[in-house]
C-alpha cells in the first residue's frame, strides 16, 4: 500500500526541515512525500531541493493559502492513501505511518484517524494540550465534535468523490471538509494513541481577530454541511477546555 503524505508551506525555513526529516524518518517504506510551496522568498525553496530525490514531488508556484497547497498534493498524489503533515509539525513517532497502513490493511475502511498532542514551538518533548478523540458515531458532529484533522488519513477515493477543500474558507477549510466526508457516510477508525505533535502559533489562534474569523467560519461549514448552528459551535469550542486536563499518559 503506498501512502501519499503531503505538505504545504509558505516562507517556513525555520521547521520544514524537522517536518521533512519526520517523514523521511518513518520505518513504513512505501511512502510518497509531495511538498508543495506557496513560492517561499525566505530559503524554504533551496531548503526543500537540497533533499533531492528524497522527496519524490516538489512544486513551488504562487497559491491562494494552505488549502490551495493542499488541494494542489492531492491532485498530485497517486497514493491509496493521503495524509498532511504541516510544515510545523511532526509525527509523534517513527513507525506513525506504518501503524496507519497496518490499520487500512486490516480493517474495512475509508479512513483512520487518532490523537494530537500540542507542544511549544521550540520543545515538541513537552506536552501544552491533548486532543483525545474517540470512535466516530455520526451524531457527534451535532455536538460539535470532529477529530483532529493533522491525524485523519483517507482514502485517495473519498477525495475523488467527495472533492477537496473549499477555498472560500480561510482558516476551517479541513472543518468543512470533515463535516463533507464524515456526514457523507465514510467509515473510520480511531487509533487510539498519539499520532502527531502540532507546535503552538497556528492560524487560527495568532490573533483575536482570527479565532473570531475561525468561528465565524466554523459556523458557516456547520450550516453548509446541514449538521448544526450556534449550539453546535459552542460545544465545540467548550469542549477544548478539556483538551487542557487530559495529558498523555
Amino acid at each position: 500500500m503506498k501512502i501519499s503524505i503531503i505538505t504545504s508551506v509558505y516562507n517556513n525555513k525555520e521547521t520544514v526541515a524537522d517536518a521533512i526529516e519526520s517523514v523521511l524518518g518513518q520505518s513504513y517504506s512505501n511512502i510518497e512525500y509531495i511538498v508543495v510551496d506557496g513560492n517561499s522568498s525566505d530559503g524554504t525553496i533551496e531548503l526543500v531541493k537540497s533533499y533531492g530525490n528524497n522527496i519524490t514531488q516538489f512544486v513551488s508556484e504562487p497559491d491562494k493559502g494552505i488549502y490551495d497547497g493542499l488541494n494542489k498534493g492531492v491532485r498530485l498524489a497517486t497514493g491509496d492513501v493521503v495524509g498532511f503533515l504541516h510544515s510545523d509539525d511532526l509525527y509523534a513517532a517513527k513507525d506513525i505511518i506504518e501503524l496507519v497502513a497496518k490499520e487500512f490493511t486490516q480493517n474495512d475502511v475509508d479512513g483512520v484517524y487518532g490523537d494530537l498532542v500540542y507542544t511549544p514551538k521550540n520543545d515538541t518533548s513537552k506536552v501544552l494540550r491533548y486532543w483525545k478523540s474517540k470512535i466516530f458515531e455520526i451524531a457527534l458532529l451535532k455536538k460539535g465534535w470532529m477529530p483532529a484533522h493533522p491525524t485523519l488519513f483517507l482514502k485517495r477515493d473519498v477525495y475523488e468523490k467527495f472533492g477537496g477543500f473549499d477555498l472560500d474558507f480561510k482558516i476551517a477549510g479541513d472543518y468543512d471538509f470533515m463535516l463533507r466526508v464524515l456526514n457523507g457516510g465514510i467509515k473510520v477508525k480511531y487509533i487510539p494513541q498519539v499520532l502527531y505533535k502540532m507546535r503552538v502559533g497556528g492560524e487560527s489562534n495568532k490573533s483575536i481577530k482570527n479565532i473570531m474569523l475561525k468561528s465565524r467560519e466554523d459556523l458557516k461549514a456547520l450550516k453548509k454541511n446541514n449538521v448544526g448552528g450556534v449550539y453546535s459551535l459552542l460545544l465545540k469550542n467548550l469542549s477544548k477546555i478539556t483538551q487542557f486536563i487530559k495529558k498523555e499518559n
